[in-house]
């Protein structure tokens, strides 16, 4: 189990640090996660939630986007809608939802969030510029429209497939239009 929390805290750091990269994120942007603890490990999602592998995910995430001032938003499982923990301060104006995910009932990688962050709350859905699906968690109804997939040196985390996306703004006007290349 040691060699498998090394692996993903590393793996993760990696995806972050590329995300960061690729997606050319800024400061109090936000990057929606969606994570399969149960995937990670090997086994189904939704079927052996692990704190101790969402723990070392996260902190790998944590300390790349944090130190980017990048907001790190957290996919619930299912069972809750597939709600969002983040920092108050990244969405104040949102309207939030009164629940506390745990490791059955939220997800391992929502709870390890909702315990780490400073102020978290929960709202039922948010516009991320980027994101990062580990495991199959179906994390595009949280992005701006338009999402770009992203390639990473890293495709899985632990055992869980790892999908990347930026997002961009909608092209208006046709084919003769012209179109600023610094926000693609």
């Amino acid at each position: 189990m040691k060699d498998l929390l090394e692996n993903v805290y590393r793996e993760a750091k990696i995806a972050a640090k590329e995300l960061c990269e690729k997606a050319k994120l800024q400061p109090g942007q936000i990057v929606i996660i969606g994570c399969s603890s149960s995937e990670v490990g090997g086994e189904h999602i939704g079927t052996h939630s692990s704190p101790q592998i969402a723990q070392a995910v996260f902190k790998g995430l944590y300390e790349v986007f944090s130190k980017e001032q990048v907001y790190l938003a957290a996919q619930c499982c299912e069972h809750l809608n597939r709600a969002v923990i983040v920092e108050r301060e990244a969405v104040p104006f949102a309207e939030r939802v009164n629940v506390v995910p745990q490791p059955k009932a939220g997800g391992s990688f929502a709870t390890t969030a909702y315990h780490t962050f400073k102020n978290p709350i929960a709202v039922e859905e948010i516009c991320a510029d980027a994101g990062l699906d580990i495991g199959g968690t179906l994390i595009g109804m949280h992005l701006k429209k338009v999402a770009v997939p992203i390639r990473l040196s890293v495709d899985h985390i632990g055992n869980a497939i790892l999908l990347a996306a930026r997002t961009r703004p909608k092209f208006i006007g046709g084919s003769r239009a012209l179109y600023d290349e610094n926000i693609l």
